[in-house]
C-alpha cells in the first residue's frame, strides 16, 4: 500500500487534525466573509492614505496575499510589516491593521503600540490575548478570529477579513462574487486532494512523493509571488523540510546564476514554478526561459497552475493545493504536521 493511502498511519502522525484544518479553508473563507460584514469601521478610516498590515508568520501572509490580489485595483498602498518597528511614514494618515492570531505576538504588539503613539487608525485581527485587550482599551475595531488551531491553518480568517475591510473602506469594488467563486473552486479541488482519495488519483500526494528527499524551491510572479512564500512556509512548518522561494522577474536578475554550486546539490533540488494565464506576457516568457535554464543545469522542475477565474480564486486554490502537498510531505518525512518544536524553542529562549 502507498504510505499516503494508509489512513490509520496518517491519523497517528496527525493526532491534532491538521488535515481537517486544511480541508476547512473554503468554510473558513465563507464564515470570515459573512462575519466581516458586521465589523463596524469608523467612516474616517476610509481617509487613510496608506495601510500597513503588521504581523508575523501565518498572521502576516494574509496581508502579503491581499497586496498581490489587489495590486491592480486598490489605490491605497498596502505594506506588510514583519518586525517590531513600523515604517517611518506611519502617522495619523495611516491605517494599521495589527494581525496576530494569538494576540500575544511580541513584534505585532510592539507595532500596535507604535501605531497608537503616532495617532494611526488601528484595526485588530486576533483570537484574543493582549492585542484583544488593547483593542478594547483603545476602542479600536476588532475582528475576532473564531478558529482554534495553528495560525498558519487560519488563513481564511486572516486574508478574507482584510479583503472585507478594503471593501468597507471603498478602496475596492464588492468582492462577494469573487469570494463565493474562490470558496467553490477550493472546495472542488480540495475534494480531489483529501486523504481518502488514493495517490493514483491525488495530485497533491503525487507531488509530495516527487518532492520527498528534495529541497523544494517555489517560484511565482505578481499575485502568485506571495503564494510562493506561503508554499515555503508550509514546507518548513508542516513538513519540517528545507525549502525556499523566489519571485519573478527579480529572480532572473540573480537567482538563475546560483544553480552551479556546490557540486551535487542540484540532484537534491526540485523547482516548482507557479504559472498563471494572468501574468504579464514578459513574465510568462520568463517562466519558460527559467525552465530552460533549469534544464541546462540538470535541475528537476515542473509548472503548477491554479484554478478559478479571479485573482482571489487563483491565489486560494494554489494555497490550498500547496497546503495539501506540504501535509503529505510531512507524513512521508514521518513528521507531525502540527508540531513546531523549533519555533517553540525560540519563543521559550526569548521568554527567558
Amino acid at each position: 500500500m502507498n504510505p499516503l493511502d494508509d489512513l490509520d498511519a496518517m491519523r497517528k502522525l496527525d493526532p491534532s487534525g491538521m488535515s481537517e484544518a486544511i480541508a476547512g479553508l473554503p468554510r473558513h473563507c465563507r464564515e470570515a466573509w459573512a462575519a466581516v460584514q458586521g465589523l463596524a469601521v469608523p467612516p474616517d478610516y476610509a481617509l487613510a492614505e496608506n495601510a500597513v498590515i503588521a504581523g508575523m508568520g501565518g498572521s502576516a501572509i494574509g496581508g502579503a496575499l491581499l497586496a498581490g490580489i489587489l495590486a491592480d485595483e486598490c489605490p491605497v498602498p498596502l505594506i506588510v510589516c514583519r518586525d517590531y518597528d513600523l515604517p517611518a511614514f506611519v502617522d495619523d494618515r495611516t491605517l494599521v491593521i495589527a494581525s496576530s492570531y494569538s494576540g500575544n505576538t511580541e513584534e505585532t504588539l510592539s507595532a500596535a503600540h507604535q501605531a497608537r503613539q503616532r495617532g494611526a487608525r488601528i484595526i485588530a485581527l486576533t483570537s484574543g490575548g493582549e492585542l484583544a485587550r488593547l483593542a478594547r482599551e483603545w476602542g479600536a475595531p476588532m475582528y475576532a478570529i473564531p478558529f482554534k488551531g495553528q495560525p498558519r491553518a487560519a488563513l481564511g480568517y486572516s486574508l478574507i477579513p482584510l479583503l472585507g475591510i478594503a471593501q468597507k473602506l471603498g478602496w475596492v469594488a464588492d468582492k462577494s462574487a469573487e469570494v463565493a467563486e474562490a470558496a467553490a473552486v477550493v472546495e472542488g479541488w480540495g475534494a480531489e486532494l483529501a486523504p481518502r482519495v488514493p495517490a493514483e488519483r491525488n495530485a497533491a500526494k503525487q507531488l509530495a512523493a516527487r518532492l520527498h528527499g528534495r529541497v523544494p524551491l517555489t517560484y511565482g510572479a505578481e499575485h502568485l509571488g506571495p503564494v510562493a512564500m506561503r508554499w515555503q512556509g508550509q514546507f518548513n512548518e508542516n513538513a519540517k523540510n528545507f525549502a525556499g522561494h523566489a519571485i519573478l522577474p527579480e529572480l532572473c536578475h540573480n537567482v538563475v546564476e546560483g544553480f552551479g554550486h556546490p557540486d551535487g546539490l542540484c540532484d537534491s533540488l526540485a523547482v516548482l514554478i507557479l504559472r498563471s494565464e494572468r501574468y504579464h506576457p514578459r513574465n510568462a516568457l520568463r517562466c519558460d526561459i527559467v525552465g530552460e535554464v533549469l534544464d541546462r543545469n540538470g535541475i528537476a522542475w515542473e509548472a503548477v497552475r491554479p484554478r478559478g477565474q479571479s485573482r482571489l480564486a487563483e491565489v486560494l486554490s494554489l494555497v490550498h493545493f500547496g497546503d495539501w502537498v506540504s501535509y503529505y510531505l510531512a507524513l512521508l518525512n514521518g513528521e507531525d504536521p502540527t508540531q513546531i518544536g523549533n519555533i517553540g524553542h525560540v519563543k521559550r529562549r526569548l521568554g527567558e
